[in-house]
């Protein structure tokens, strides 16, 4: 098992830890962002991450069927953890802003499903991703992250979250924005606003 300090090292070492003045998929504005595809761009090194993230998945839920992931930033993740429990693993992405199913996946009624994200902020696009499970009417159970840095007030998801691991980032709405943040050069990293 990893230790958070190896693991905020590993992220930094990959830059996937960044400085900054962040505007996140959420809206609220950051003064660090995790780039988790930074991370995953060295999968010998985010190997270690996943297995750790795996067995705590395995601790926590006895019986999943099914992995779904969101587009963009958790269909890596989620291959890999679905690789590691061997399930099967699918993703959503954006069609015309809501998360759709496509290229032929679907959910089969009362499966049981985990959703797998890279990190966890406010929990938007997991909640998002779980509105399909509704539709075909199978079961969520939960949800897992490489990363939750999310914080009670910022948190939309009630369900219990398993991570790899738990970052406190601070984050503000763009009306309260420290000072230090105001100078920086504000950058749009997630996918949430690509078109």
């Amino acid at each position: 098992m990893l230790s958070h300090k190896k693991s905020l090292n590993i992220l930094k070492k990959t830059n996937a830890l960044i400085d900054g003045h962040f505007v996140l998929s959420s809206g609220l504005h950051s003064p660090q962002y995790v780039q988790c595809a930074k991370l995953l761009s060295f999968p010998h090194i985010a190997n270690k991450i996943c297995i750790s993230l795996a067995n705590k998945i395995k601790k926590k839920f006895k019986r999943i069927d099914l992995i779904l992931s969101p587009a963009m930033g958790g269909i890596i993740i989620g291959y890999e953890i679905g690789k590691l429990l061997k399930k099967e693993t699918i993703f959503c992405e954006r069609v015309n802003g809501k998360f759709a199913l496509r290229r032929g996946f679907n959910i089969k009624k009362n499966k049981r499903v985990l959703i797998v994200e890279d990190v966890i902020t406010t929990g938007k696009s997991s909640l998002e991703c779980s509105k399909l499970l509704v539709k075909s009417k199978a079961k969520l159970i939960g949800f897992a992250s490489i990363i939750d840095r999310s914080n009670k007030k910022s948190l939309l998801i009630k369900k219990k979250i398993i991570s790899h691991i738990k970052i406190d980032i601070p984050t503000f709405n763009k009306k309260n924005l420290p000072k230090y943040l105001k100078k920086k050069p504000i950058s749009k990293p997630g996918s949430r606003f690509i078109r």
